[in-house]
């Protein structure tokens, strides 16, 4: 396969597992979708592939041989930002921030449903045009307390220190910034950031709030229990 840029119709994706069966399932639904599909089984495998197909997006699990999916994350994301929705067996919320901080912008907990997998990559591949779109557009910035966000070159400075988030970290972050002080719920949040607007996504919404706020710090994402969540200026 080439790695020259494909239409819309035939965006190439990346599949990593180690599992045949899985592998093959995913990949089988995916290019039923319409997807150009790479695959791979171990984790340099994964890197190698990466470097030679340049895909739009990577699914990849977390235990492979080799090196694990956050390793395989932390290099690819060295080389060039891609969207990576990782697939784990494990949904311990520690095993979810490893993922999230190593670049991961979603995740799935096996078993999981094609469907949903299939949804998840149109969100994401959906928010890289967004932000592409947004980038080229008058750059805007907002400052709340010692908190600076310039959302054309997509960096946030805390206290002229700059922070690195991922792409769904800064969106998540921009979405709060967008009101600051005002309380958004998890639902809303969700629709805005991940674009399933009446879907449930409280738990991935919870997930990346952590993480962002191990980035920013914890007081400046105040939690109204039981509703969601709201940025709060801070400065010191």
């Amino acid at each position: 396969m080439s790695s020259t840029p494909l239409p819309l119709t035939a965006r190439r994706v990346l599949v990593v597992e180690d599992e045949p069966v899985i592998n093959q399932a995913v990949t089988d639904r995916l290019v039923a979708e319409g997807y150009d599909v790479v695959r791979a089984y171990d984790g340099p495998g994964a890197v190698a592939a990466f470097e030679e197909h340049a895909p739009e997006l990577v699914v990849l699990d977390v235990m492979l041989p080799g090196f694990d999916g956050h390793e395989v994350c932390r290099r690819i994301q060295a080389q060039r930002p891609v969207p990576v929705l990782m697939l784990t067996a494990r949904d311990a919320e520690e095993d979810v921030l490893v993922g999230l901080g190593v670049g991961a912008d979603d995740y799935l907990t096996k078993p999981f449903r094609m469907r949903e997998l299939v949804a998840r990559i149109a969100v994401l591949l959906r928010r890289v045009e967004r932000a592409a779109a947004l980038a080229a557009a008058p750059a805007e910035a907002a400052t709340i307390g010692d908190l600076r966000i310039d959302g054309g070159a997509r960096r946030v400075w805390v206290t002229d220190e700059e922070r690195h988030l991922t792409p769904t970290e800064f969106d998540l972050l921009v979405c709060l910034a967008a009101a600051p002080g005002t309380v958004l719920t998890r639902e809303k949040l969700y629709a805005d950031v991940w674009g399933w607007p009446g879907a449930s996504g409280t738990r991935t919404v919870d997930s990346h709030v952590k993480a962002l706020r191990a980035k920013i710090g914890a007081e400046r994402v105040r939690t109204v229990h039981g509703v969601g969540y709201a940025l709060e200026a801070v400065s010191r």
